[in-house]
């Protein structure tokens, strides 16, 4: 199936939402997904009557990270593959992106909240950072921006543990802007899309851009430095066998690397 299959995209009061919606993978991530993502993140850009974009996921995760089959099969190549062309889109986005987080989000699943202008969870929210415990490195510029947020001790042990932590720490560590009942999320959280949609939209831009442009250079140089890392990391033995132990549903058993 194609990634548009699995990417819902509506548009609606000056809204573009973009639905990850493969709830059979628990909305894991394919190549052709991320493909799709970018492609209507590009379009929301050049579209005028889009003010601001939403990315969510179903009623039960966001995301559940990268699918590694997929990956394996269709490894990214470097910048302009989709999986960088979703990263860069999400780091040049001149609109506001506002992330609605409903259940799990594993790994490019919280990593991108941290490229989003608002985020609002779930009670039911559960975010986690697993990449060391695979056998893989942080993505997505988390280890420039994780620690600039939440000091490097907490960064630290959300990247080197990879526990999963709730909506109610994220909002305290200044992930997310507000956790509401999971019931009512999306409701509230379009809410507050709808405030921001009504202010004047050419000030919203340059005010999104005084924030966050001056970091953009330097979030492109670690990107691409954590995407190879990454991908090296990809075929290490680490990484073997953690995705062994999850195929096998055991606990991996790393005492024979040094």
């Amino acid at each position: 199936m194609s990634g548009s299959d699995h990417i819902l995209v509506t548009r609606a009061d000056y809204v573009m939402t973009l639905q990850i919606n493969r709830p059979e993978k628990k909305n894991a991530l394919t190549v052709a997904m991320y493909q799709t993502l970018a492609d209507s993140l590009l379009a929301a850009e050049a579209d005028p009557s889009i003010r601001a974009v939403v990315i969510r996921g179903t009623d039960d995760v966001f995301t559940s990270g990268n699918d590694l089959m997929d990956f394996m099969q269709n490894p990214p190549t470097g910048d302009d593959s989709s999986v960088g062309q979703f990263l860069k889109a999400i780091v040049t986005m001149k609109k506001p992106l506002v992330g609605i987080v409903e259940g799990m989000a594993i790994g490019i699943g919280t990593t991108m909240l941290l490229h989003c202008d608002l985020v609002y969870v779930g009670s039911n929210a559960r975010l986690k950072l697993p990449f060391v415990t695979l056998g893989l490195c942080p993505e997505g510029a988390s280890s420039l921006l994780l620690p600039r947020l939440v000091g490097a001790a907490k960064a630290s042990e959300l990247l080197l543990l990879g526990e999963a932590f709730d909506g109610a720490e994220a909002v305290s560590m200044g992930l997310a802007n507000a956790q509401f009942p999971s019931e009512d999320l999306v409701t509230r959280a379009m809410a507050e899309v709808a405030k921001v949609v009504a202010q004047p939209p050419e000030a919203v831009r340059v005010s999104k851009e005084l924030i966050r442009g001056r970091d953009r250079e330097a979030i492109g140089t670690v990107m691409k430095t954590e995407f190879e890392q990454f991908m090296g990391r990809l075929t290490s033995p680490e990484a073997a066998e953690a995705f062994q132990a999850f195929a096998e549903k055991r606990v991996p058993d790393f005492s024979k690397f040094s």
